[in-house]
């Protein structure tokens, strides 16, 4: 029987994102970076300070993979570009899907061999319209998996050897196994969770050092935890219907951030769920990993 837990956690942001998406944690500033995707925007919150900042985006944006100390990488609907902290000045890396403009960004992760998933669909989730890819050091794209209309849930076993992920519209987490020397699949994907008769559907995921996988349940207002084998073992309220996309945060990675989204709301639903949109914190204590950084 799945354990299921109340909230416990707090507000960490209450800036409403209307598609909050993409949260990642840069552990040598104590910063949680993510995107609000149709608002264009990237956030960025101090967690020692709480100091707050919003960066105005010229696209669409979804993905954030940490390069160095002065540089991040961003996926955006133009395909990815180099993003330099300090002026917010973004230049042009590689483009993903350059015939498909009606496409945009998703979900993606940095594999610990320093490579990319960047997952893309359409504008208005037409079926089967995205795909996922993996970038290499100096850009190199790679399509991997085809035909998916709504790409989530990309991460990785912390030793590297094994990926997930899912089409949200289907909800089905897949496993592939994966050349951890890589990041390029090294077999053809199973499903290791059938969740597509449960209310809501898979949305973000992120792997913890036991290899534990926590999913962001859009739709439902919960965050699951699965176990390696697809037993989903626990489940953590939140106040927001539509949480999106999980990230560990905290100098000791023992801390789980979780973003959301108001996107499809009436103004009923919202005045029903006032933390709709907000960056939370959802309250255990978890044995997280930092995402990799990614190499040019």
């Amino acid at each position: 029987m799945t354990d299921i837990h109340d909230f416990q956690g707090n507000i960490l942001c209450n800036t409403s994102s209307v598609l909050g998406e993409g949260p990642t944690y840069d552990p040598d500033t104590d910063t949680v970076w993510w995107f609000n995707i149709l608002g264009k925007e990237l956030h960025e919150l101090h967690l020692p300070t709480g100091r707050k900042q919003v960066h105005a985006l010229p696209m669409m944006a979804s993905v954030l993979a940490r390069v160095d100390a002065e540089r991040q990488m961003i996926a955006t609907e133009e395909g990815l570009f180099l993003r330099d902290i300090a002026s917010g000045e973004l230049s042009f890396y590689t483009a993903i899907e350059a015939d498909k403009p009606e496409n945009r960004s998703n979900d993606g992760r940095t594999h610990i061999s320093g490579s990319l998933w960047i997952g893309t669909m359409g504008k208005r989730a037409e079926l089967q319209a995205g795909a996922i890819y993996h970038v290499a050091a100096g850009g190199k794209v790679t399509k991997i998996f085809d035909q998916i209309s709504i790409p989530n849930s990309i991460c990785f076993s912390p030793d590297g050897t094994i990926g997930y992920f899912t089409d949200t519209r289907v909800s089905q987490l897949m496993r592939v196994l994966v050349d951890p020397e890589t990041g390029l699949p090294a077999g053809e994907p199973i499903v290791m969770v059938d969740s597509m008769e449960d209310p809501g559907g898979l949305d973000g995921s992120v792997c913890d050092a036991d290899g534990y996988i926590w999913n962001a349940r859009w739709g439902s207002g919960f965050v699951d935890k699965y176990s390696p084998d697809g037993l989903r073992i626990e489940r953590y309220r939140v106040p927001a219907m539509q949480p999106s996309c999980p990230a560990f945060i905290g100098k000791n990675a023992d801390r789980l951030a979780v973003t959301t989204a108001w996107e499809g709301l009436d103004d009923e639903a919202r005045s029903m769920q006032p933390q709709a949109g907000a960056l939370l914190e959802l309250g255990p204590t978890v044995r997280g990993v930092f995402d990799p950084l990614y190499k040019l």
